[in-house]
């Protein structure tokens, strides 16, 4: 469970033979982007391509030193990709190489996709951000809140419960502000009724909706941001609102119009081959590879050792990390944010509406780190000097459980994915060294 616990934090084992020494094999290799996703040497947008170089220095490092099997790296800025270069081995075992229309699985970055499924119906008047969530999911209409106290007789601690004093809204799913949570951050009596009801294997979005509504919530809605299941709610909230399965409708309203062929739940068969291997890192500290689960039953608990395969469904279609996509797939979502709603003349979004999920939304609310705030769907960096993170005030991002990151900067016009498949990624911080080597290359 700790280990779990870390994973989920981080962005939320079996002990196996360790890996050949194919791992140490660095295969560097440009992809080939969509046609409307032009290509441009970094010097015309003001970058410089010998600073870049560092990144490939020290990803070729961390492939060497075994500390990960590779990593598919893109930059775009200006609306150019300026940087795209795959490392190292996506199958070590097979020996397929890392490239850059590599299928990853993306968890948490599945997030923002789903927000912007929830924004398009709000822009078509179909509520009110600040609507409670029982209106359209009546299972929230009378949500009781838990508090632990300590029992006079046993001295054992109980669950108490009371109403909630104000409705959960859709807001609060939006920005983590629902009192719900994930039940692995912690082993209070709310975390293990979470558990026990196995609230994320449900077979799908109405069952899960029905069983999380009947577990207290971690905290009264509105005063805290708590990283949770909330954004899964909201895939229910679109199938309710929309008439249309949650697939359904992200792939008729997002995916097609965006041509995010390779964005979805589950790998066709003829693109398995461009699935990468998730990897895990044993008890003697060694890179190896997770085992694959085929089943509800035999996946649950069992992160990160245990991985569904994706390759078939296993329970519900989750929006808040049961997605799988390319650093090109990303890149055109990206673009589209960046470019305030539109891409190459097809328009999902208003600006304004992209400026409004771009804001924080916490103000004074307590959860996020210090400098960081939270908008609808999205982290936001309110002040690099304070966060010590480098980059933009304004700039938005999140990242994934197995090491897959991103970022949108506006004002340096900017855009950053990095994509390696490995969870928990703990100790080395990979995506922010990639980071990093991004902004120091910027030279205007």
């Amino acid at each position: 469970m700790r280990r779990l616990t870390i994973f989920l934090l981080v962005f939320a084992a079996a002990v196996m033979p360790a890996a050949g020494p194919g791992i140490a094999k660095v295969a560097r290799v440009i992809g080939s982007p969509a046609k409307d996703l032009a290509v441009a040497a970094p010097e015309t947008v003001g970058m410089s391509a010998t600073r870049l170089g560092h990144i490939r220095r020290l990803t070729e490092k961390h492939i060497a030193e075994k500390r990960i099997p590779g990593a598919s790296a893109l930059i775009a800025r200006r609306g150019r990709i300026v940087y795209q270069e795959a490392f190292g081995m996506a199958d070590i075992e097979a020996g397929r190489p890392m490239r850059m229309d590599t299928i990853h699985r993306i968890y948490s970055m599945s997030k923002p996709l789903t927000s912007v499924a929830v924004m398009m119906l709000y822009e078509e008047g179909r509520f009110q951000l600040n609507d409670p969530v029982g209106k359209y999911l009546p299972e929230f209409a009378k949500m009781q809140v838990g508090t632990e106290e300590k029992d006079a007789e046993t001295g054992k601690m109980v669950l108490k419960t009371a109403p909630a004093k104000r409705p959960m809204t859709i807001r609060d799913l939006l920005r983590h502000t629902s009192g719900l949570t994930y039940g692995v951050f912690g082993d209070t009596l709310v975390d293990r009724q979470y558990r026990q009801a196995r609230i994320l294997s449900q077979i799908d979005l109405a069952e899960f909706v029905k069983s999380l509504a009947s577990i207290p919530l971690q905290y009264e809605p509105g005063t805290r941001w708590h990283y949770s299941v909330s954004v899964d709610v909201l895939g229910r909230l679109v199938e309710v609102i929309s008439g249309k399965s949650f697939e359904e409708f992200l792939r008729e309203r997002i995916f097609t119009p965006l041509e995010m062929r390779d964005t979805g739940f589950i790998v066709p068969a003829d693109k398995k081959d461009r699935l990468s291997r998730l990897y895990t890192i044993n008890r003697q500290g060694q890179l190896v590879a997770s085992t694959v689960c085929n089943s509800r039953e035999d996946c649950y608990g069992k992160w990160p050792g245990a991985v569904p395969s994706f390759l078939q469904s296993v329970g519900m279609p989750s929006g808040g990390g049961g997605m799988v996509s390319t650093a090109y797939d990303y890149l055109r979502f990206c673009q589209m944010m960046l470019n305030q709603g539109q891409l190459n003349g097809r328009r999902l979004l208003s600006r304004k509406t992209v400026q409004l999920m771009s804001s924080d939304h916490l103000g004074s609310i307590p959860g996020m780190a210090t400098g960081q705030g939270f908008g609808l769907g999205f982290a936001v960096n309110k002040s690099p000097g304070e966060t010590g993170m480098m980059g933009s005030p304004g700039e938005y991002n999140w990242g994934g459980a197995a090491g897959t990151k991103f970022w949108i900067d506006p004002q340096e016009e900017l855009i950053g994915i990095y994509m390696i498949q490995i969870l928990p990624h703990t100790g080395l911080e990979y995506g922010s060294e990639f980071r990093v080597l991004t902004y120091q290359s910027i030279t205007d």
